[in-house]
């Protein structure tokens, strides 16, 4: 295993900087996910590390040593792809050696870490088959086996579950962090999945435009986001967003949204919003931090919406309606009784808003 250090970073294509100077630290054993929307710029980053892409300018350091001008197969990092790159000829056992083969590791080496890759992975019985012969579940994991018996120093991981169906996903996911805690080693994992990023991640960097837009753990990116964009893509149904006007002494937030609507805070919110107070914000609410007319603790605001749509998911209920110009959602029990233009006894849980600067978007 291995540190990973990016410095300063960048990418350009022509007069296009994909990447645009970031810096990253990510520790010995550490599984950091690259999240972010299409054309972020975290494929292109893993793809310099790996390697397979040119560095316009800044540092890629593993354990210390610059690999910028490095080969790919002399920088011990593994690979996996979104589409497998298996070779159609070659049996799964072929496949998982033909690394080793070609580094002119001992036969019987190569055997020993093939067998033990196969039965971590739970393919220990389809080593004599062809691809073609292969479910995609199963070609994921020879793909991850072949990286694996390398006992690469970092593994790079290339939104390896995107071609999965969702069953397969969840059930690739379990594998994934399994064999991150047999394995022990520098993972990093780019998706533009959050439920992956948030289960599998030691931390997460949200990316947005080739930048960071925050590094956290999962705890952190979903209750302390730096950010509107980071509220809004963390999160499914995302973060509803109302504009406010907080008071004078930080104590309240009045939503604009027609009639009027109050949302008391605690104690230890308006401490925190004190130096805030008077100005006009972004008002951050959570579906799940709507709740049934009984559910609320300290502070929040009584709400009696039309309903404009319900969506039964059986796990929960969402329910949509108006605030002012705002389409705002609440993620209630399965057990919620609703029906699309009736209206609802509901409360929000101010002790869970996030307030964000309306010209910066940033969190105060």
């Amino acid at each position: 295993m291995a540190s990973v250090n990016l410095k300063e970073l960048a990418k350009e294509f022509g007069s296009n900087r994909i990447v645009q100077g970031i810096n990253l630290d990510i520790a010995h054993n550490e599984f950091i996910a690259l999240l972010g929307p299409s054309g972020c710029g975290k494929s292109t980053t893993l793809r310099m590390i790996a390697g397979l892409e040119s560095v316009s300018s800044g540092e890629v350091l593993v354990d210390g040593l610059v690999v910028n001008d490095l080969a790919p197969k002399d920088r011990d990092i593994a690979m996996v792809f979104q589409d497998y790159a298996l070779y159609p000829h070659m049996s799964v056992y072929d496949n998982m050696s033909f690394g080793l083969s070609i580094q002119r590791v001992p036969k019987s080496e190569i055997h020993e870490r093939v067998l033990a890759a196969a039965q971590a992975l739970n393919i220990a019985n389809l080593l004599d088959r062809k691809p073609k012969e292969l479910s995609g579940g199963q070609r994921q994991r020879v793909a991850m086996g072949r990286a694996i018996v390398r006992r690469p120093k970092v593994f790079l991981f290339d939104e390896p579950l995107s071609n999965l169906d969702t069953k397969l996903r969840a059930q690739m996911r379990t594998e994934i962090k399994r064999l991150h805690q047999q394995v022990a080693t520098t993972v990093i994992y780019v998706t533009h999945d959050q439920v992956e990023a948030m289960t599998l991640a030691d931390r997460i960097v949200l990316l947005r435009g080739g930048l960071i837009e925050q590094v956290g753990t999962p705890d952190q990116i979903y209750n302390h986001p730096a950010s509107m964009f980071v509220a809004g893509f963390i999160g499914s149904p995302s973060m509803n967003f109302v504009p406010g006007v907080l008071t004078q002494d930080a104590s309240a937030v009045h939503l604009d949204c027609g009639p009027p609507v109050t949302l008391s805070l605690s104690t230890e919110q308006t401490l925190r919003y004190r130096a805030h107070g008077g100005r006009r914000v972004i008002v951050g609410i959570r579906p799940e931090n709507i709740l049934p007319a009984s559910g609320r603790g300290e502070g929040g605001a009584d709400l009696c919406p039309i309903l404009d749509m319900i969506e039964p998911l059986g796990s929960d209920t969402l329910v949509f309606f108006q605030l002012g110009e705002a389409q705002v959602v609440a993620r209630l029990p399965p057990s919620t009784r609703a029906a699309r233009g009736t209206s609802m006894a509901l409360q929000v849980d101010a002790q869970q808003l996030h307030l964000f600067d309306p010209g910066t978007e940033k969190a105060l």
